[in-house]
């Protein structure tokens, strides 16, 4: 055994030392699959838990909450509900999410969420939200001017103890006096706290709250005390009762799919790096054919072989996986630490998660870099052991040691079962079924590369000699020719990370042109007004309103009412949008799939609303439906006279026309406005007339190139990880085309010696190596697109519409395509010429003095 051991030793370290390239190239892919991998998990990890835990604790120790489908309802049930039997205490909250005016584009996008409380029964709820006055202003607490910051949202805003804080309701402006902090809030977490009533008055909404919190007597049932209370109210209006699993559950689907197409897009890189490792270790096995037979023949048995290459295998993988774990947190740490968690996705806003190493995780991925070198070393491995020693010791038998490779029926196989998945639904509104299609298509597509580079390069051949090709060029086909296996093995690493260079770059690329194309359709007025870009105190009165209309230079003006509804707990709220709709030509002013009610069939007396793509895969609203909304008391129904396409909002949309919301909910006020203008007319003096409104320095303008430019950088900035998992897959692919290329070509220093024998030139011989890794890379490149195009189609038109509920068109990134496939083609040709230079740089006896 020991003796057995020292030989395992040897043989692994006279590998390494003598091909440092090979080994180092599989390791490095194997560390930077497993980084992103584990890099990806770490940073979504932090944030959601991060987020999670800062949303249950602005509920505290409370048991239910009872919130209305609309932002807020009327605070006439919360005697009805603190005076409830079961019910020992009953907190009141106001929640508003207040628009910051001036400042940079983060700060107006991120709204400052401000809690309104009853201090002496939230210091009950919940005591980590109440705010610390001055030693002598303790009467700051109820104030009607007072806010308390957490630390996080005064660094954020600037501010400190005693400053006032300038925020916005409307086009009024609102001054609160920062009259102290939240000691004991989350760190990062930017919330602001004042006394409901003071909240109420000052942000316009007297009579409102946004949920009621109950804290149940010890012994109530809880389920039954939910579901009568649900009967109860049910009279009252539309109220939705949650408990703080519900709220979890709601955070959870808000980023899920998000988190989970990240994670399956770096396992595909980590598999690409599998097909490498099985390039290398299957190069090696052939360059050591004569080296595993001797030891054959002299007692080594097929089982000793067997452990030994996988031991070898295992190596690569474990230094690659350990290597890979501490990129990856290093990658997770520095990414927290200047982006934050958000990963560009705009799930996470408001929060400051750390980093925390998680031995589960880390133990998961350390099982998956190992699993899948060992997957990618047990071909090899197996058919050294059980090669009959005495052919492997012949010259000319490495082709043969690959041979079992042509075999197309389990290629063929994996891309008819990959077929049959992409017809099956999601699984937990997951595409899990599309991404299984999507591997077993790339395996069946590398699987086939023997069969199918050997009558391409036969074709090829068989014509380079009857028009009498040079003699190195025909040299060059006959060898790809006729060691297919070889050429295959070689190029399988290339071929996976190109494809999957395409595939993402084909979806990227047409999920931006949809959205570019979505926006010129969403954006066909000349200028566009509102108060804020975001947060729940925007609106426009009707007297602004009317002021605005009526404005010389305008020649049209639609407006625009945004609002949010829960319809289920367990999901984020959907958006409610009122405007201006033609409802014989809704195509006029919506992005509609072609899904439509016509106007002339829609019933009598029925009130028409357009949804999303979102709303038909989670609500079941499809054309023709009718439905409920809880916009009015009691909920009046709807048809879905259509569907419309949305990438603004993954969770959900409604249209409606803004005369019908106004007459059922009485709300008057509006968000947005859209104006044309007159000809002539530019917006500068448009913008300059409505300045001069008492409410002018309010507004905010923006022309519709600004929105789209800034809405594109925000889809960049959504889909860098994306870009990143391209830059990981063409370094593999670069690695890949090194590692293989100088394989092979010292393993063949046996044939470039008899060549030389026969007179051939050692620069001849460079220019045949440069070819032949031309051509097998042009191949692989041609090969590479068609399946990254296939792939594609799997993304494109199931993985998206599965994951985030909306359609795309398909667009193809020729340039950068056609750039990257030129940075494989010459480092091929580099690479193949560099390796040659070494191989035949010795003597030609002493190259064939083994042959016999």
């Amino acid at each position: 055994m020991g003796h057995e051991r020292t030989l395992s030793r040897w043989l692994l370290s006279g590998e390494w030392q003598a091909h440092k390239v090979q080994a180092a190239t599989a390791i490095i892919s194997i560390a930077l699959g497993v980084a992103l991998g584990y890099a990806i998990h770490l940073i979504n990890a932090a944030a959601f838990n991060e987020f999670s835990a800062a949303a249950r604790s602005l509920s505290g120790e409370s048991d239910l909450q009872v919130r209305s489908a609309q932002s807020t309802f009327d605070e006439s049930i919360y005697p009805l509900l603190a005076q409830r039997n079961g019910v020992k205490l009953a907190n009141p909250v106001l929640e508003i999410d207040a628009a910051l005016p001036g400042g940079d584009e983060e700060r107006k996008r991120a709204p400052l969420k401000i809690l309104g409380l009853d201090i002496f029964r939230a210091s009950l709820m919940a005591p980590d939200l109440i705010g610390l006055p001055a030693e002598d202003k303790l009467f700051d607490i109820l104030a009607d001017d007072a806010i308390f910051l957490s630390p996080a949202a005064m660094e954020w805003l600037e501010v400190s103890q005693g400053d006032l804080l300038q925020l916005r309701v409307g086009t009024q402006p609102v001054a609160l006096r920062v009259a102290g902090g939240l000691a004991r809030v989350r760190a990062g977490q930017r919330l602001a706290v004042m006394d409901v009533a003071a909240a109420q008055w000052r942000f316009q909404r007297l009579g409102q709250l946004s949920r009621i919190e109950l804290k149940l007597v010890r012994g109530v049932d809880r389920t039954a005390f939910k579901t009568e209370l649900s009967k109860e109210l049910a009279a009252r209006g539309h109220f939705l009762i949650s408990e703080t699993a519900d709220q979890e559950i709601r955070v959870a689907n808000m980023s899920r799919a998000y988190r989970v197409n990240l994670n399956m897009l770096a396992m595909v890189a980590l598999f690409t790096g599998a097909f490498l490792v099985f390039s290398t270790q299957a190069l090696s096995v052939v360059r050591r054919r004569h080296q595993f037979a001797l030891l054959r023949v002299l007692g080594f048995t097929r089982s000793q072989l067997l452990r030994q290459i996988l031991v070898e295998g295992s190596v690569l993988g474990a230094t690659g996986s350990i290597a890979g774990l501490a990129l990856g947190y290093l990658t997770a740490a520095v990414a927290l630490h200047y982006f934050g968690g958000d990963l560009g996705g705009g799930f996470f806003p408001g929060i400051k998660p750390s980093v925390n190493f998680d031995m589960s995780a880390a133990i998961v991925f350390f099982i998956l870099g190992l699993g899948v070198t060992l997957l990618g070393s047990a071909v090899p491995a197996w058919e050294a052991a059980n090669t009959r020693p005495a052919p492997a010791l012949k010259a000319g038998s490495e082709d043969v040691a690959l041979a079992k490779l042509a075999t197309p029926w389990p290629a063929l196989l994996c891309l008819a079962l990959g077929g049959v998945l992409t017809q099956l639904p999601p699984i937990l509104d997951l595409p899990i079924f599309g991404y299984l299609a999507v591997a077993l298509l790339l395996i069946g597509g590398i699987a086939l590369m023997p069969r199918v580079s050997a009558l391409i390069f036969s074709a090829i051949s068989g014509a380079a000699s009857r028009r009498g090709s040079a003699a190195m060029s025909v040299l060059a086909l006959a060898r790809l020719a006729n060691a297919p296996n070889q050429a295959s093995v070689a190029l399988g690493g290339v071929l996976a990370s190109f494809t999957l260079i395409v595939a993402m770059a084909i979806m990227v690329t047409s999920f931006r042109v949809s959205v570019d194309d979505w926006l010129k359709h969403v954006l066909p007025a000349d200028l566009y007004v509102r108060t804020a870009v975001s947060g729940d105190t925007r609106g426009l009165t009707p007297d602004e309103k009317n002021g605005i209309a009526t404005t010389p230079g305008i020649l049209r003006a639609d407006f625009f009412r945004s609002s949010q509804l829960m319809l289920d707990a367990g999901r984020p709220a959907v958006a409610l949008i009122a405007r201006p709709i033609d409802i014989t030509d809704p195509g006029n002013s919506l992005p509609l799939t072609g899904d439509v009610v016509p106007a002339a069939q829609l019933p009598m007396g029925a009130i028409p609303i357009w949804v999303s793509e979102a709303m038909v895969d989670l609500y079941g609203f499809t054309p023709g439906k009718r439905v409920t909304l809880p916009i009015a008391v009691p909920a009046p129904d709807f048809v879905v006279a259509g569907v419309w396409r949305d990438y603004g909002r993954q969770f959900g949309a409604i249209q409606m026309r803004l005369k019908d919301y106004q007459a059922l909910s009485g709300d008057l006020k509006v968000n947005d406005a859209a104006l044309w203008l007159e000809a002539g007319v530019i917006p500068e003096e448009v913008i300059a007339s409505l300045r001069h409104f008492p409410f002018g320095q309010a507004l905010e303008f923006a022309e519709p190139g600004q929105i789209r430019a800034l809405s594109l950088n925000i889809f960049d900035r959504s889909f860098a990880v994306t870009y990143l998992l391209e830059a990981v897959a063409i370094i593999i692919g670069l690695l890949g085309v090194a590692s293989s290329f100088s394989a092979q070509a010292l393993a063949r220093r046996k044939e470039f010696g008899a060549l030389r024998h026969i007179g051939v030139t050692r620069r001849q011989i460079l220019g045949m190596l440069a070819l032949e890794g031309a051509l097998l890379t042009s191949l692989g490149i041609m090969l590479g697109f068609g399946l990254g195009w296939c792939i594609s189609l799997i993304l494109v038109f199931i993985v998206n519409p599965q994951s985030f509920h909306w359609t795309m068109q398909l667009a193809l990134p020729w340039k950068a395509l056609i750039a990257v496939a030129i940075a494989l083609l010459l480092s091929a040709a580099l690479t193949s010429v560099a390796s040659g230079r070494h191989s035949v740089s010795g003597n030609a006896i002493r190259a064939v003095r083994e042959d016999w």
